[in-house]
């Protein structure tokens, strides 16, 4: 069992910055990948960043150069790092991660790009 609790979410101006937590606990001794995807309202969840455990990442074509994905394995935590934000990145935001065959995500939290 692992349990994903996200933080960080609000309203920031078009431009603003934001950075999201993610507070992971249960067993991560075997996970490898975690990630975030956002889901906008009418849209399908998508994904927006991963991070493996040798420090890989990989992220969706539209955040590129502007959010950054980080892991504190000490802490059990993985962060985004969202800058330059668009009205276009309003979306819920989840935390996910997968182990033995289970999917995992957290309760979201709600980012508000909006002058």
């Amino acid at each position: 069992q692992v349990q994903l609790v996200e933080s960080g979410g609000g309203l920031v101006q078009p431009g603003g910055s934001l950075r999201l937590s993610c507070a992971a606990s249960g067993n991560m001794f075997s996970i490898n990948a975690m990630a975030w995807y956002r889901q906008a309202p009418g849209k399908q969840r998508e994904l927006v960043a991963a991070i493996y455990r040798g420090g890989y990442t990989n992220y969706a074509e539209s955040v590129k150069g502007r959010f950054t994905i980080s892991r504190d394995n000490a802490k059990n935590a993985v962060y985004l790092q969202m800058n330059s934000l668009k009205p276009e990145d309003t979306a819920v935001y989840y935390c996910n991660t997968n182990l033995l065959g289970n999917t995992y995500w957290g309760q979201g939290t709600q980012v508000t790009v909006s002058s």
